[in-house]
Formats: C-alpha cells, structure tokens, sequence
C-alpha cells in the first residue's frame, strides 16, 4: 500500500500552549528564577535565610511557582511529607514545599516552601 501524505481524519493536531509569566509589583524586592528571570516571591515573604544553607524558606510564593506530588523523605531536620517546586516558566526544579512535617517541632514548615540559592536571583531595588 502506498503512504499517504496527509494524516488520518482521526489524528488530531497538538499544539503547545505559550506559558506566561506572572509579575510582582515593581515597588517590592523579588527573588526571581535566575534560568529565565520569571518573578517567584517577594522579599515580604521570606521567613528564614539561615546562616550556612544553601536556601531560604519562604511563605508559599504567589506567582509561577507550579508544585509536584508529596513524597517522604528524611531531611536534616526530620521526616517530612514535601513536594518538589518548579518555576512553571521554564519548568526548572527550585526546591520543595513542606506538605507535613512529623515531628511537632517542624509543624511551623507545613505549607512552607525552600527555593534553593542556585535558582533565585534578586531582582527590583535591592542595593
């Protein structure tokens, strides 16, 4: 049989979605994905920066922030139930959000995210 060049009537066309950036207001500091600039959390939201980590805890982050399934694992600090984040813009993992923390000295984690250094950059009036 010869091959025919146009698709089967059946075969539908898949065309990808434009993803949009979401934006902070210009009157606040940001932290930003440092792979495509794409605006995270503002400095508002920052509740620790720990001295010797590699990341900082933030309230959950309002805009491109996209979060995976819970998992368990075992941290510095405990088990806990946390879920990778991503930046919805170019899809690169910047941390984990805190689903559940088992011990009850970590229950102030729960509903927390960590973006990690390596992904954040600051962005909007920092000196």
């Amino acid at each position: 049989p010869e091959l025919s060049e146009e698709p089967p009537a059946e075969m539908v066309k898949m065309t990808k979605s434009k993803t949009f950036q979401a934006y902070l207001p210009n009157c606040h500091r940001t932290y930003s994905c440092i792979h495509c600039r794409a605006h995270l959390a503002n400095h508002d939201e920052l509740i620790s920066k720990a001295s010797g980590f590699n990341f900082f805890l933030f309230s959950p982050p309002r805009v491109n922030v996209g979060c995976g399934p819970a998992e368990e694992r075992v941290l510095l600090t405990g088990l806990h139930a946390v879920a990778d984040i991503y930046c919805e813009n170019c899809k690169t993992t910047l941390g984990w959000k805190y689903e559940h923390a088992f011990e009850s000295s970590q229950k102030y984690k729960e509903g927390k995210f960590i973006i990690e250094l390596a992904h954040m950059i600051k962005d909007n009036g920092w000196e």
